[in-house]
């Protein structure tokens, strides 16, 4: 009896040992699956929103990108009040083509009279080396650190042309199918450093990640080959604006 009730105790706490190991192992996959699928749903949502001519963002925005931020299903919620939070990637353009992605976050919040809820994907695209800037310093707050403006849309719209060309950043958004310029003043884009981290194995600077200097994940494939599409899209139609027309 004395041999069983000492025995009992030590098999308890090697299962509870065990059953912890096991927890945190599934949890840590768990978070990493998480992570690429939210670089999936970024590739989708900027293929997606570029697979429409009409309401797609303009090629001339995307050829000059300086860098581009994708949040898929941002949750926006008002009961009085209303407040944003949204986990996405962002990449910059660098000498030798765009930059592995960095996870990021954006909270925000509006005040006013609404009532409802709503997910919403989010595009942001930098245009200037200022806004570029603004972004490698891992947390800025738009219109505040960042100037930003509902973007233009269209894949055809002259954007060289528009006010709002002038803003650091320009602002996308699709809910329920419909896809528009959305104002995100006071909303703060940060790095995502938990995410950094499970995405690359250890923890990243925000800056060395979108100069280029880190290495890009098999994961991260989709996203940057999407990004890619586009912009080299819209420097292949700025060539072909800018060709005399062929002669009889």
């Amino acid at each position: 009896m004395r041999l069983t009730s000492t025995i009992w105790p030590k098999c308890l706490l090697v299962l509870s040992l065990c059953s912890v190991f096991i927890g945190v192992s599934w949890s840590a996959d768990k978070d990493q699956s998480d992570v690429a699928k939210r670089i999936d749903e970024s590739a989708k949502v900027l293929n997606e929103v570029m697979a429409t001519p009409d309401k797609a963002i303009p090629d001339k925005v995307m050829r000059d990108a300086k860098c581009i931020a994708v949040i898929p299903s941002m949750v926006k919620i008002a009961i009085g009040f209303g407040g944003n939070h949204g986990k996405g990637v962002a990449t910059c353009r660098t000498e030798s083509g765009w930059s592995a992605p960095a996870p990021v976050t954006i909270t925000g919040g509006s005040f006013g009279l609404q009532l409802g809820g709503q997910a919403v994907d989010l595009v942001m695209i930098v245009t200037n080396d200022q806004g570029m800037q603004h972004l490698l310093s891992s947390k800025f707050k738009l219109g505040a650190d960042a100037s930003a403006a509902a973007g233009p849309v269209g894949r055809d719209a002259a954007a060289d042309t528009d006010i709002k060309m002038r803003a650091e950043v320009l602002t996308y958004s699709r809910a329920r199918g419909l896809f528009a310029g959305i104002d995100l003043s006071g909303a703060s884009l940060t790095q995502d450093k938990d995410e950094t981290r499970l995405l690359y194995g250890s923890f990243m600077p925000f800056a060395d990640i979108l100069n280029g200097k880190v290495q890009a994940t098999a994961a991260s494939e989709p996203f940057l080959a999407a990004v890619r599409k586009y912009s080299a899209q819209g420097r292949e139609s700025s060539r072909n604006d800018a060709a005399p027309p062929a002669s009889n």
